[in-house]
């Protein structure tokens, strides 16, 4: 039998390291961390060689003394917890004292730190874990940590590096996730002596934002601030229009900590059900603020995780932020039109924000302009089929020209009353009783016990006033696209797309419970036993959703009754995703089938392109288009409608600067 012994503190601090350190971009992770603990203002990272050589982080925070130097390279030895009670309610990035021990259990690390209210610095050496004597020194307050050679004593560790480049994208990726969730915080990165990245440590998320992701990313975001059950969920989203093609560009920040979270992406995509084009995922920078004793930030080695005590709170509270936001902001698209210019260049993109999310010093660039005007062969009237005057250049210096008056006939007010085809079914629903209070669904599923789930609906904000308002159809374009006016806008709507969002809306919120019908073969499925309880607590929700269950078998479920539009498909599938959202705690936990099927319903029963329509069925549609805020994007996550205002307009037509 093989002896027990204890390892020497060597082979066991290379242990421990391992768990911390597993590449560059975690020395930078843990070490950046602490100065922002340390309360710097002003933090830079430099690196060479992807980091495998040398890393220097300096920041201009509090310091150390030359008594507390040594001691911080011990293992556990931390300023930040006292007894086991702290480690409830955690308000640091770091706290287990393991950093710089790991740090320096692999590597040649050099520190040298001053704290304002002493005359000299402290410099120390410590290589693989051996440290030398305490020097004094000159430098200026704060603290700079140089590592070298990280894994020197660890060839096995360094066999698996990747190209200096991969690890030095890793390290940079780090620091823009700080620089977002710390935007107080001034941060340079230099990689191989170049200037890397830079954020002005201003205060503004957004502009950290425009500073990682650039212009174009931050202008296409929408404003988010929301607080619910103690949680406060504040930043940006971005708009359905613009998704991304993976899941790289949403930042959850929890308590100012960047984490990882499924539960947080799928509060965010639910969010997003039936907005999205297929295969696009919703971006985000989304910050949560919570009591620090409602989560768990000790779960991984590199706090790259955090577990939530109620977890369908969170879940809750992403969902309904992001909701709210899209109904405040209205999801409403402006063109985005392109400027040629007058000496024929290449065209650029027009934007149109309703205000700058840039920082007015941020440069800007400007196409090159031709020293020479092009010549164009000269126009003489007598070139022309017929005679008109042509304008002299004088007559535009002199004064501004008149608005013209409009060439087509202005219509009669719409009646009163309007005959509208039955097919064009509630193209103008009664108005809903805003003043009722809405059911909401506290009481909704929590994890991992499930209970009662109450009737599932959105949040809503009382509309104060019309978004549009006198509304005018002046015709259609293309026999597909409806234009009107509204004031000083114009307005061009997708109509088989806008009335098929109007027809899914109506599909959607109706009871399926009048589809259900009995099956032929009860269909038995198997669940887990979470998942059984969660479907066995929430009989009205499944009988609202068109089904019928027997639970006596536990842990298998079997199925009496479902709508009659699923017969035809796998309805083991169904049912368990389902069971699966509601144990999960999605707000919404209808399958997406379900969602699948209203669209094809939807889609078949909507006016098409070409189709025949007369100027009461398109006035009708184009005042609900207008003023329901469901209605932005048709089931498939096209926009519907497009806003151009008479000043746009009249700048493309070079009668407005």
């Amino acid at each position: 039998m093989s002896v027990i012994t204890v390892l020497d503190k060597s082979v066991s601090e290379l242990i421990a390291a391992g768990e911390v350190i597993e590449k560059p971009a975690s020395v930078i992770k843990e070490l950046v961390e602490n100065s922002i603990d340390a309360g710097a203002t002003r933090i830079t990272v430099e690196i060479k060689n992807g980091g495998t050589t040398f890393m220097r982080i300096a920041d201009n925070g509090c310091g150390m003394s030359a008594e507390d130097v040594p001691k911080a390279f011990l293992r556990h030895a931390t300023s930040k917890v006292r007894e086991k009670i702290d480690l409830e309610n955690i308000h640091t990035l770091g706290f287990r004292g393991e950093a710089l021990a790991s740090v320096s259990a692999v590597s040649r690390v050099t520190v040298l730190t001053k704290r304002p209210e002493d005359d000299f610095g402290s410099e120390y050496e410590i290589s693989g874990g051996e440290g030398s004597e305490v020097e004094e020194c000159g430098c200026p307050d704060g603290t700079t940590l140089i590592i070298k050679d990280l894994f020197f004593n660890v060839p096995a560790r360094k066999k698996f590096m990747k190209k200096d480049v991969t690890e030095g994208n890793a390290i940079s990726q780090i620091i823009q996730k700080i620089a977002i969730s710390h935007p107080e915080i001034a941060f340079k990165f230099i990689r191989d002596n170049k200037l890397d990245f830079h954020s002005d440590g201003t205060g503004e998320l957004i502009e950290a934002i425009h500073a990682v992701y650039g212009k174009d990313f931050a202008r296409d975001l929408i404003s988010v601030q929301h607080e619910q059950d103690g949680i406060s969920v504040t930043g940006y989203v971005i708009r359905p229009l613009y998704a991304k093609n993976n899941r790289s560009f949403q930042n959850f920040f929890v308590n100012g900590r960047y984490v990882k979270s499924k539960s947080c992406s799928v509060a965010l995509e639910s969010a997003y059900d039936n907005l999205l084009m297929t295969g696009k995922f919703p971006a985000c920078v989304l910050m949560l603020d919570m009591p620090a004793d409602s989560l768990d930030v000790n779960i991984h080695p590199s706090k790259a995780e955090v577990r939530f005590s109620e977890e369908k709170k969170v879940i809750d509270a992403i969902y309904f932020a992001v909701k709210n936001a899209f109904l405040q902001n209205h999801l409403i698209y402006e063109f985005q039109t392109q400027k040629a210019d007058w000496y024929g260049g290449t065209p650029k993109q027009e934007e149109y924000t309703q205000k700058p999310l840039i920082p007015a010093s941020a440069p800007v660039s400007r196409p090159a302009i031709p020293e020479q005007k092009p010549q164009f062969p000269a126009l003489n009237q007598q070139d022309m089929p017929f005679q008109i005057d042509l304008p002299q250049p004088s007559d535009y210096m002199q004064k501004e020209p008149e608005d013209p008056k409009p060439s087509y006939h202005v219509r009669e007010p719409l009646p009163k009353t309007l005959t509208v085809p039955k097919h064009f079914i509630d193209i103008h629903p009664e108005p809903e009783d805003f003043e009722s209070e809405p059911e909401t669904n506290s009481e909704s599923v929590q994890i991992p016990e499930a209970v009662p789930v109450q009737e599932y609906q959105d949040p809503v904000f009382p509309p104060e006033r019309e978004l549009f308002e006198n509304i005018q159809v002046i015709g259609e374009l293309f026999a597909n696209y409806i234009i009107a006016q509204s004031d000083d806008k114009m307005i061009l709507i997708d109509k088989h797309a806008a009335h098929e969002r109007v027809i899914f809306e109506q599909l959607r919120h109706e009871n399926c419970q009048q589809y259900q019908q009995k099956l032929l073969e009860p269909c038995k499925i198997l669940l887990t036993l979470d998942e059984f309880s969660a479907m066995e607590e929430n009989p009205e929700l499944l009988n609202r959703l068109g089904f019928e269950f027997d639970f006596s078998e536990k842990p298998c479920l079997t199925a009496l009754a479902a709508p009659y539009f699923f017969t035809d498909m796998n309805l083991e599938e169904i049912i368990q995703e389902i069971a699966h959202n509601l144990y999960s705690g999605k707000v919404n936990p209808q399958s997406h089938a379900l969602d699948d099927t209203l669209h094809e319903l939807a889609c078949k029963s909507a006016i098409r392109a070409n189709d025949k329509n007369s100027v009461q069925e398109l006035q009708a549609l184009a005042e609900r288009v207008c003023n329901d805020e469901n209605i932005r994007h048709c089931p498939h996550g096209r926009p519907v409608m497009f806003v151009m205002t008479k000043y746009q307009l009249e700048k493309q037509f070079k009668r407005k600067l």
